[in-house]
């Protein structure tokens, strides 16, 4: 009998100690708990992608204010309420060095992919500024897309070890950006950006391949692509064509003492 070596950690970006410190850099408390890294606000604690059984979060709830979880696997039980149907995440298994990753993408994404590379489409890791100039690029595509995430704020106060950018530039303008944060054996897409040149080119996924390939040489296991929903198919489509699994997230609970 041979020993199998365990795989890496999975860490979700809400659990790590990255988002603990820029949780706290905007005023927000942080407490590790038996369930993972939980938010503390004035009347609510909030749990996001932990772990922990109904009688470890019912005996969390015990205070004057709501407990609301979202953890990383499905919890039921008495006092356990649900508020959000599970969402699903698209998680990248990089493999070791020498895995193949191209052989477990979709065909049409590996053909667009060899598409743009023979098109002479080239990234490169951010230069000094980079991060900044993706947070500010990104927040400024919000409103016009529709769509909210964590502000500008948060992403500028996560500690600059953990960050990872890679950039597309034409005629020496930065055109697109994608940036991670990286967690010992996980990194998580964070934010992104491409200008209307980037996106008839094909940019962004050229980027993200060169990323999983950097990411995976530092060490990196686990690439969580973020949440897939039917209201973004496009993106969806993106996210699965890399050849990500999808992970069933817990329903959204509203936890009661116990």
């Amino acid at each position: 009998m041979f020993d199998v070596a365990p795989l890496p950690a999975f860490t979700p970006l809400p659990q790590s100690r990255a988002y603990a410190q820029a949780s706290a850099a905007l005023g927000t408390g942080t407490q590790w708990t038996e369930a993972g890294l939980m938010l503390v606000r004035p009347g609510l604690r909030l749990i996001t992608r932990g772990q922990g059984g109904a009688a470890v979060l019912r005996r969390l709830a015990r205070f004057a204010g709501a407990l609301v979880v979202t953890p990383e696997v499905a919890v039921r039980g008495f006092g356990l309420i649900p508020l959000v149907t599970p969402a699903h995440q698209a998680v990248w298994d990089l493999g070791d060095p020498g895995f193949d990753l191209r052989a477990g993408m979709a065909g049409k994404w590996r053909n667009r992919l060899v598409a743009a590379e023979r098109a002479g489409v080239r990234v490169t890791p951010g230069r000094a500024g980079a991060w900044e100039r993706l947070v500010a690029a990104e927040a400024a595509q919000r409103a016009p897309r529709g769509y909210r995430a964590l502000p500008p704020a948060f992403s500028m106060a996560l500690p600059a070890p953990v960050r990872r950018v890679w950039e597309w530039r034409q005629a020496g303008a930065v055109q697109a950006a994608m940036g991670f944060v990286v967690d010992g054996a996980t990194a998580s897409y964070h934010l992104g950006w491409a200008a209307a040149p980037a996106r008839a080119r094909g940019v962004h996924g050229v980027m993200l391949w060169q990323a999983a390939l950097a990411l995976r040489a530092e060490g990196v296991r686990w690439l969580d692509l973020g949440s897939v929903s039917d209201a973004a198919p496009g993106l969806a489509h993106f996210k699965r064509g890399t050849g990500a699994a999808l992970r069933p997230l817990g329903a959204t609970l509203l936890v009661l003492p116990g």
